[in-house]
């Protein structure tokens, strides 16, 4: 890699509350010490409870690196969500809703497009805008959605490094392992379209807890940074500052073996090696 990178470290379906405290405190400090950016790819919380993204809040208040993410399913059960991200917000958490966001790290203009995305399917099992007004509103959901990516993508064009951050799946290739037959309810591939027309540098999700950590887009790498596909607190990712175009092949998946940081969220007590 050339000089100039970006340390990235994403997780997904932390599922912090007050039970996991400790651990998350601790996960937390780990990975501030090696990363240049937190992205989170939603399901922050087990319920959507406040306290419990206090929790979060409270670990996160006062980290140095920058911490931003995305909600989840997770997070809008109980439809507090305006609270979820006030809380979250207040400890310096940033929360994108069909947003982005840019940040100058180590010399390079990181663009960050960020949206839950939502359900809808893939070939061969795709909802179609037809039918019950019901569904149809699921079918509008996911538009609004993809054009949050487009335009979030086209405001970012300008930047060096370009992320894209979910929480449902973009693409079937990183939910291999999850049965077959709830893929329609773990993302959809409409939201790949802004992606594959943009080509980002690196698309993070979540959701798919039992699917595959590596997949694409076309030629865009796209990971799903669930912690129980991860094994693992945190991965890291660096990205390389050279001229945009060479983005893709310069990023780099690093594990927490090879920074010496972060554990399994389900076995604090184990070994950091």
């Amino acid at each position: 890699m050339g000089e100039k990178r970006v340390r990235i470290a994403a997780a997904g379906d932390i599922h912090v509350g007050p039970d996991s405290r400790e651990h998350a405190a601790a996960a937390f400090a780990d990975v501030a010490e090696e990363a240049d950016l937190v992205l989170l790819a939603g399901d922050l919380t087990n319920h959507g409870e406040p306290d419990e993204a206090a929790v979060l809040a409270d670990v996160c208040r006062g980290l140095e690196v920058p911490v931003i993410t995305v909600l989840g399913n997770h997070d809008w059960h109980v439809n507090r969500s305006d609270e979820v991200v006030e809380v979250l917000t207040e400890a310096g958490i940033v929360v994108l809703d069909r947003d982005w966001t840019t940040r100058e790290v180590n010399g390079i203009e990181v663009g960050i497009v960020g949206t839950k995305g939502f359900i809808g399917g893939f070939p061969d099992t795709e909802l179609p805008d037809f039918g019950e007004p019901l569904l149809r509103q699921v079918y509008a959901e996911t538009t609004a959605e993809v054009a949050a990516l487009e335009r979030g993508l086209a405001a970012i064009a300008h930047c060096s490094a370009r992320i894209v951050l979910l929480h449902y799946a973009p693409t079937t290739t990183t939910l291999e392992g999850e049965p077959r037959v709830i893929w329609a309810f773990l993302g959809s591939d409409r939201l790949a379209g802004p992606i594959e027309e943009h080509c980002p540098d690196l698309v993070l999700h979540g959701h798919g807890h039992s699917g595959t950590f590596e997949g694409f887009i076309g030629t865009v790498p796209v990971f799903n940074v669930a912690v129980s596909v991860m094994g693992r607190d945190f991965w890291f990712f660096d990205v390389d500052g050279s001229e945009r175009g060479q983005m893709g092949r310069e990023l780099r998946s690093v594990s927490h073996q090879e920074v010496g940081k972060g554990t399994r969220w389900q076995k604090r007590s184990a070994s950091k090696s």
